[in-house]
């Protein structure tokens, strides 16, 4: 008895996105075989539940197989084991370093080391990621944190480039390097209402204008710019003269509050509290040079002057007004000398508040 058969060769590596997907997620080959089921993929195709677990097998087999190629993703466009057209090259070394904002929120500015990876299990358990994920995504942190501290230039720059990530994602890692690094305090109960992406936004002002890279120094030194300028740190202090000189604070207040009048339900109580809060942020920055205020930088924000001001009902708008004009005034005061430092330091602390402050 003859049988007829068509036969397709082909050598291009067959990928499911959706397999690819559950592999990262840590499903296991039978859960994974489970939710293709309940998603109706054996209808579709009019396969029995036997060729799809082995389908389900034979894909996570090809996704382990590459796995120590996305470690160095440059390594998967030259290899030929594998024949994986571009776009979908981009699409696995995206994906496999994509995370989780719930995991990464537990992790930020920890130290990126064994003993937080000990903490992985109880991470897994609080945020619903499961295990095998977190430690992908933790692994994946710690990468690109060795490969970028030696190198030179532009943290956001090197990420991209050497890991071959989007824009989007290369500015996420950057942020997560730049808090490990520094080890950002993030976990305080104070804290727990700012989102990943509420800190990686604050990480990208900091990168941008108070690291040494900020600067344009990046041929004379070896750091890259995950080490803030201790120079300009040095020179915060001289902001002190703003809060230390009576003559000078009674002058800002007068400016601001004479800026203020009439503009915001809240005149008052700004113009009651104006000298705390200057005092506050002035004294964050003349502490900056000590490692332990730079890691207090944020819950320093929130207790000196958010929660302050959330106490007298401002909102964001009032935030945004008093800032302004606050950083503004000083430009007019004759015997304050230190513009440049000024407006390098409140124009960060200046879009960090306005990013944390959730009316």
């Amino acid at each position: 008895m003859s049988v007829e058969l068509d036969v397709f060769v082909g050598n291009t590596t067959i990928m499911d996105e959706e397999v690819y997907q559950l592999w990262l997620d840590g499903y296991t080959v039978n859960d994974a075989v489970k939710v293709r089921m309940e998603g109706g993929v054996m209808d579709e195709c009019e396969a029995s539940k036997d060729v799809l677990l082995s389908d389900t097998m034979d894909q996570y087999r090809t996704f382990q197989m590459c796995e120590r190629l996305l470690h160095s993703p440059a390594k998967l466009a030259n290899q030929l084991l594998f024949q994986i057209p571009p776009h979908r090259q981009i699409m696995l070394i995206e994906r496999y370093y994509a995370f989780d904002d719930t995991f990464v929120r537990e992790v930020l500015g920890k130290k990126l080391s064994k003993g937080t990876k000990k903490d992985l299990d109880d991470i897994s358990a609080k945020t619903g990621v499961t295990l095998k994920s977190c430690r992908r995504q933790f692994d994946n942190f710690k990468r690109v944190f060795k490969v970028v501290e030696e190198l030179k230039g532009p943290l956001v720059e090197n990420i991209r480039q050497h890991f071959l990530l989007s824009d989007k994602l290369a500015r996420d890692y950057a942020a997560i390097v730049f808090f490990a690094n520094n080890r950002f305090e993030t976990g305080k109960r104070k804290l727990q209402y700012l989102s990943f992406q509420d800190f990686a936004f604050c990480a990208g002002q900091l990168i941008s204008n108070w690291t040494v890279g900020a600067v344009g120094e990046y041929n004379m030194v070896e750091d890259m710019d995950v080490d803030l300028d201790k120079e300009f740190l040095q020179e915060l202090k001289e902001l002190k003269i703003l809060i230390t000189d009576k003559d000078l604070l009674d002058q800002h207040k007068s400016l601001v509050c004479t800026a203020l009048r009439g503009k915001t339900k809240v005149f008052p109580e700004m113009e009651t509290s104006f000298k705390n809060l200057s005092r506050g942020l002035i004294n964050i920055a003349a502490k900056l040079t000590n490692t332990k205020d730079v890691r207090d930088f944020f819950i320093d924000l929130v207790e000196k002057f958010i929660e302050p001001c959330r106490s007298d009902r401002w909102t964001a708008a009032d935030m945004k007004l008093y800032l302004t004009h606050y950083t503004n005034s000083a430009h007019i005061l004759d015997t304050f000398k230190h513009q440049v430092v000024w407006d390098r330091y409140m124009g960060v602390v200046k879009s960090c508040i306005f990013k944390m402050y959730h009316d």
